[in-house]
């Protein structure tokens, strides 16, 4: 300790990058598509809170929720030949052998089909579940049907992409596609048909709750059970080579 009348040292320069490094660490970063929905959070809370204490403290809540809402935390992405990575954070609410939506113009037979449901909480930037070439990009205007019931996959506002990517050096493709849900008003995507991404990048947003389906080719094996957790970049949803058999129990 310093005696009487002597300066304490200064804080040093590596405690000082060391706070900074865990402040950076701790924050979650917020995606630009949220920012206008935060700035128009901002000065209602302003507004509200000049004419009532009351609803001030409303508009600050649900600007901190729209804050939640749009963070874009950074993921540690599983890489191996034949992962299917999931897209979306959420609860894998419908597993199915079903056939894949016209439009993607994938084979018209039964295909395995993983949904993931994104609630209002959940983060919604959406990743690239394998590596690949986006091969087709096809909007389609629909409905606005909650995003948990199956017939949304056939009724709701969609945007489905084909990724086209390779497995043990034979060429496979898998469609995805956003699902808009009760709440959802606006699909957001961030590439364009013939762009090249690796597994876990960023290829577009749902805005507010909704569920992105992934269709699978012959010989996938599905590696998730109904109910379970995925988290969008590291949650293996399958194997494109069949892999190892897994079974679920809820406890």
């Amino acid at each position: 300790m310093p005696s009487a009348g002597e300066k304490p040292d200064p804080p040093s320069p590596h405690r000082m990058t060391d706070l900074i490094e865990t402040i950076r660490r701790t924050l979650v970063p917020i995606h630009k598509e949220g920012y206008p929905f935060i700035l128009i959070g901002i000065v209602l809370t302003v507004l509200a809170g000049y004419f009532s204490q009351f609803f001030g403290w409303i508009f600050l809540i649900l600007t901190l929720w729209v804050c939640y809402f749009f963070r874009d935390p950074e993921r540690v992405v599983p890489v191996g030949d034949g992962l299917v990575i999931s897209p979306a954070d959420g609860r894998v609410n419908l597993i199915a052998t079903v056939l894949p939506p016209p439009e993607l113009d994938l084979p018209l037979v039964p295909t395995l089909r993983v949904s993931v449901f994104m609630n209002v909480f959940d983060c919604h930037v959406n990743r690239m579940p394998v590596a690949g070439k986006i091969g087709q990009i096809h909007y389609t205007p629909g409905l606005f049907l909650n995003a948990e019931l199956d017939k949304a996959s056939e009724d709701n506002e969609r945007n489905g992409l084909v990724v086209e990517t390779l497995h043990g050096g034979v060429p496979k493709r898998i469609g995805v596609v956003q699902i808009a849900g009760l709440v959802a008003r606006r699909i957001v995507g961030f590439v364009s048909a013939g762009d090249t991404l690796a597994v876990g990048d960023r290829f577009g947003l749902i805005r507010f709750g909704s569920r992105v389906d992934v269709y699978l080719p012959a010989g996938s094996r599905v590696l998730v059970g109904l109910g379970q957790k995925a988290v969008a970049g590291e949650t293996v949803l399958a194997d494109l080579g069949g892999g190892p058999e897994r079974s679920f129990r809820r406890t």
